[in-house]
């Protein structure tokens, strides 16, 4: 099958891919653009995850300011070199991880910034709700192991849904940064102040 320049152009615009890997993933799904754009996601993630332990001593301190003025996000992002730090892409993560933190309010980075006080408590709250339904140990603890990853999925930055793609968590969407870049790119930190508070 005989892939149209039209296409791969159209899938490299929609994923930041390269031609060659544009091109493979038409091939390989038949010229169905959305399923070629699937498996470029998926390709992209798994490479990211080769990249994780290699060292970040570059990048930058994005800050953000909503328009009416109450709220402003910095976010720490770490990459590789200065030079993928000034590109546009990565500048452009900065801003979407800013604008996201401003809108979902995150309280912690990941699930292991949550102090284990707050997640005792948690656990406690969520084995009480079930308590008397009468089920066995094994599923109660399965119950609240789903809640604890749905507590994490609101207050952790790397696990909420990506406000401008909620198909993505943040996690993802930084991933997906990664294979674009072809660097590790690490957040280390955020703040979120809000006007009075």
């Amino acid at each position: 099958m005989t892939i149209d320049a039209k296409v791969v152009m159209q899938l490299r615009e929609m994923t930041g891919a390269g031609i060659v890997d544009a091109k493979k993933a038409l091939d390989e799904t038949n010229g169905d653009l959305a399923a070629a754009s699937d498996l470029l996601r998926k390709k992209g993630i798994a490479k990211a995850g080769g990249k994780a332990d290699r060292a970040t001593a570059e990048g930058m301190i994005h800050s953000y300011i909503h328009a009416n003025g109450k709220v402003a996000v910095l976010v720490e992002i770490l990459c590789e070199t200065d030079f993928v730090a000034r590109t546009e892409r990565f500048q452009e993560l900065g801003h979407d991880l800013a604008m996201h933190v401003a809108a979902a309010n995150p309280l912690y980075l990941r699930p292991e910034d949550v102090p284990e006080d707050v997640v005792a408590k948690e656990k406690e709250m969520y084995a009480e709700e079930v308590a008397g339904s009468g089920k066995p140990q094994e599923i109660v603890e399965k119950i609240v192991s789903g809640k604890l990853q749905k507590y994490f999925s609101d207050v952790c930055l790397l696990n909420q849904a990506f406000v401008k793609d909620e198909d993505l968590t943040v996690e993802e969407r930084v991933k997906h940064a990664v294979a674009q870049l072809g660097e590790n790119i690490q957040v280390r930190r955020f703040v979120r102040m809000t006007l009075g508070k």
